[in-house]
C-alpha cells in the first residue's frame, strides 16, 4: 500500500512499481517528485516545453491562469497595480514585503545612485549600426555590464548580489533610452536624479537639449502600470532562460542579457510588437471582418495577434488593468480618432462579442492593449520588446537570487529522447 501523499507508477504488469513523494505548495496544483525516477527505474519523463514540469520552487509569482489569478508575492496584481508604483513592486520582489515608507526612500535613493552608465560603456553604443534593431543592442550592453563591475562579481556572496541587483534595475531604463536615441540620431540624455524611475525614463526617451521637457503625469502613471504589469510572470520562457543560465554560476549580468535575448522572440516578448504590425497589416476598419473570417479559417495562416494567451485560460487580469489605462491614454491624448486607434478599439469590440471568440476565450490580451498604449505615448513599434526587457528585469534579477540562495540549486541539465541512428562502427577499409 502506497504512503499518505505518494503516486504509484507501474513500469507494466508483472513489472516494478515506484512511489514517488507528492508535494504541496502554498497555491495551485501540487507536483510529483521525480528526482527519484531514473535512479530506480532508468527511465526519464517526456515533456516538451516542459509544460507540466515544475523546474523549480519559487515564493514570488503565482499565476492560476484557469481563474484569471495573477500574484506578486501573495498580493494581486489588481491591487498593486492601482495602489503601488513601480520602485514599491521592485523591492515587493525582490525582498517578499512591501517597504515602509523609510525602507522606500532608501531603496529610492540607492536606485537613482546607480542609474548612471560608465562613459567606456557609453562609447559601447557606437559600435552597432544606426539602423540596428534595439533588443540587439540591449543584448550586448547588458551583458558588457559584466566587463566594469569586478568587484562586486562573486555570486556566493549575498551584498554581492544586492549591489548587482540595484545596478540593474537603475540602469537598465538609462540604456533602454540611450538604444532608442541611438537608433534616432539624436544625443544621448542622462539620467536627472530629480525626477522619479518612470518620469526619469520618459525624460530620457524624450527630452533633448533644445527644448524642456517635463513628463505628463497621466502618461508617467500609464508607463508605470506598463512596468508593474510585466514585472515578473513566474517561470516563462525568458525567466527560465536567466535560472538556467545562472545555474551554471555565471554572472547576472550575462543572464539578464540571455533573458533578454530570449524575451526578443515574437511568440514571446514580441508579441505587442506582432500585434501592432497585425493592425497595420488590416489598415482600416472596412476590412476587419475580412480578418477575423480568415482568423476563423483553420486553413488560412493569419492569425489575430494580441488574443488569448498561453497561461490564461480566462481573462488575463492585467489585461482589464491595461486596457483602463489605454483609455485613460488616449482620452488625454485625444487620440480615439487616430486610424489604427479606432481599428484596434473596433478590432476589441468584435473580440468581445463575438461567439467565436467567446467560445474559444480568445479576450484581448496584456500585449494588445500595451501595444496601443505605448504608441500613444510615441514609443515606436521596434522598442516595445526593450521597454518590456527594462519592465521584467526586476523579475529576472529577483529569480535569479531566489534560485542561487537555493541550497537544492543544481546546474541545468534536461534530458532528452533521442531518435537518432543507433550505435554503428565506420566500415572497414
Amino acid at each position: 500500500m502506497a504512503k499518505e501523499n505518494t503516486a504509484i507508477l507501474s513500469l507494466g504488469e508483472g513489472k516494478q512499481t515506484i512511489e514517488l513523494p507528492i508535494m504541496s505548495g502554498s497555491e495551485g496544483p501540487d507536483v510529483i517528485d521525480i528526482r527519484a525516477l531514473y535512479p530506480q527505474s532508468g527511465l526519464f519523463t517526456y515533456d516538451p516545453g516542459f509544460v507540466s514540469t515544475a523546474s523549480s520552487k519559487s515564493a514570488i509569482t503565482f499565476i492560476d491562469g484557469d481563474e484569471g489569478v495573477l500574484l506578486y508575492r501573495g498580493y494581486p496584481i489588481e491591487q498593486l497595480a492601482t495602489r503601488c508604483d513601480f520602485m514599491e513592486v521592485c523591492y515587493l520582489l525582490l525582498n517578499g514585503e512591501l517597504p515602509d515608507s523609510t525602507q522606500k526612500n532608501q531603496f529610492v535613493t540607492t536606485v537613482k545612485n546607480h542609474t548612471m552608465l560608465h562613459e567606456q560603456l557609453v562609447k559601447f553604443f557606437g559600435g552597432f549600426r544606426r539602423d540596428a534593431h534595439p533588443m540587439a543592442v540591449m543584448v550586448g550592453v547588458v551583458g558588457a555590464l559584466s566587463a566594469f563591475y569586478h568587484e562586486a562579481m562573486d555570486i556566493a556572496d549575498a551584498i554581492h548580489r544586492e549591489e548587482s541587483a540595484f545596478r540593474l534595475i537603475a540602469k537598465l531604463p538609462t540604456i533602454t533610452a540611450m538604444a532608442y536615441k541611438y537608433n534616432i540620431g539624436q544625443p544621448f540624455i542622462y539620467p536627472h536624479n530629480d525626477l522619479g524611475y518612470t518620469e526619469n525614463f520618459l525624460y530620457m526617451m524624450f527630452a533633448t537639449p533644445a527644448e524642456k521637457y517635463v513628463p505628463n503625469p497621466i502618461i508617467a502613471r500609464a508607463m508605470d502600470r506598463i512596468l508593474i504589469l510585466h514585472a515578473d510572470h513566474e517561470q516563462n520562457a525568458s525567466t527560465s532562460t536567466v535560472r538556467l543560465a545562472g545555474s551554471s554560476g555565471a554572472n547576472p549580468f550575462a543572464c539578464i542579457s540571455a533573458g533578454i535575448a530570449c524575451l526578443w522572440g515574437p511568440a514571446h516578448g514580441g508579441a505587442n510588437e506582432a500585434c501592432l504590425n497585425m493592425l497595420e497589416e488590416i489598415g482600416d476598419i472596412s476590412r476587419i471582418n475580412e480578418y477575423i473570417n480568415r482568423a476563423k479559417d483553420k486553413n488560412d495562416p493569419f492569425r489575430l495577434m494580441g488574443f488569448g494567451h498561453r497561461v490564461y485560460k480566462n481573462f488575463d487580469p492585467r489585461a482589464n488593468l491595461m486596457r483602463e489605462t489605454c483609455h485613460e491614454v488616449l482620452n488625454e491624448l485625444g487620440l480615439h480618432n487616430d486610424r489604427l486607434f479606432k481599428l484596434a478599439l473596433e478590432l476589441e469590440k468584435i473580440a468581445l462579442e463575438d461567439d467565436y471568440f467567446i467560445s474559444k476565450k480568445l479576450y484581448p490580451n496584456v500585449d494588445f492593449y500595451s501595444g496601443i498604449v505605448q504608441r500613444a505615448l510615441g514609443i515606436p513599434t521596434s522598442m516595445f520588446t526593450s521597454v518590456f526587457a527594462m519592465a521584467r528585469t526586476v523579475g529576472w534579477v529577483a529569480q535569479w537570487n531566489e534560485m542561487i540562495s537555493d541550497p537544492e540549486q543544481k546546474i541545468g541539465r534536461p534530458r532528452q529522447l533521442y531518435i537518432g541512428t543507433p550505435r554503428r562502427d565506420m566500415p572497414k577499409s
